[in-house]
């Protein structure tokens, strides 16, 4: 499976607009410049999002294919990450088509959004995914979400040390405030239930930044950028999304 990158800006999310930053990146032109810009800066991956010509969220196969190929001709050595997020819209078989058919190797997925679907009908969308080397990091908002996902999950996959992990600090509030210490449950489910995954953190708020740099030193790796916060430790709000990859980059090498 390709490993996680250590270091992915997720630049937009699937909900934001201009009105929530104006260098928020909607466009895949403003995206991809995006991309470049937070590579320049430290980021190693793309947690990819695309918009319609509205700008709604879009999962759209052909779409994906066309945003890869113009970021790989911009960023030939930067991971890209695409989502599977419904936002209300999309149900659990578009998500897993989206998967199966967007030729991307690195695949964002919640496993409570597609537990939707009878657990054997998940469980099978799995193996798919592990048949064809197509690296799902499973999406957990809490522990009840990591004890769904090793109900779900084949024993063996699960035990695999590529499996692929994101613990979500915080939520989407008004506040949208994460704390460091919120990644504690997480990592005593790791330890009782003897896992040793390719894990990774984001975080929502004015901590994004503390979050992560603590998840990074215990091992993590971290995702960064306007989909979760536009605000520097100091309460500044950050220019674009480069100058927050910038601001973690700087402190987790500290």
């Amino acid at each position: 499976m390709t490993p996680l990158p250590s270091l992915m800006v997720a630049p937009n999310g699937a909900r934001l607009t201009k009105a929530d930053h104006p260098a928020l990146p909607m466009t895949l032109t403003e995206i991809v410049d995006c991309a470049a810009a937070c590579q320049a800066a430290g980021a190693d991956g793309l947690h990819l999002h695309l918009r319609d010509a509205g700008g709604g969220h879009l999962l759209d196969a052909s779409a994906y294919r066309d945003a890869v190929a113009a970021l790989s001709a911009r960023v030939p050595d930067m991971a890209v990450q695409i989502t599977t997020e419904a936002v209300g819209i999309y149900d659990p078989p578009h998500q897993r088509k989206i998967a199966l058919t967007s030729g991307a190797t690195l695949v964002s997925a919640s496993v409570r959004e597609l537990c939707r679907d009878p657990l054997d009908v998940t469980r099978a969308f799995y193996e798919d995914c592990a048949a064809q080397g197509i690296a799902i990091q499973h999406i957990l908002y809490d522990t009840d979400d990591a004890a769904l996902l090793a109900r779900v999950l084949p024993a063996d996959l699960l035990a695999a040390p590529d499996l692929q992990l994101l613990f979500v600090l915080g939520r989407y509030a008004a506040d949208q405030n994460s704390d460091p210490g919120d990644l504690d449950p997480f990592l005593n489910w790791m330890t009782e239930a003897a896992l040793t995954p390719d894990w990774a953190v984001c975080a929502f708020g004015q901590n994004e930044t503390a979050a992560l740099v603590r998840a990074a030193k215990l091992g993590g790796k971290c995702r960064v950028g306007f989909e979760n916060a536009r605000t520097h430790p100091d309460g500044r709000i950050a220019r674009d999304n480069a100058e927050r990859v910038a601001c973690v980059a700087e402190r987790i090498k500290r």
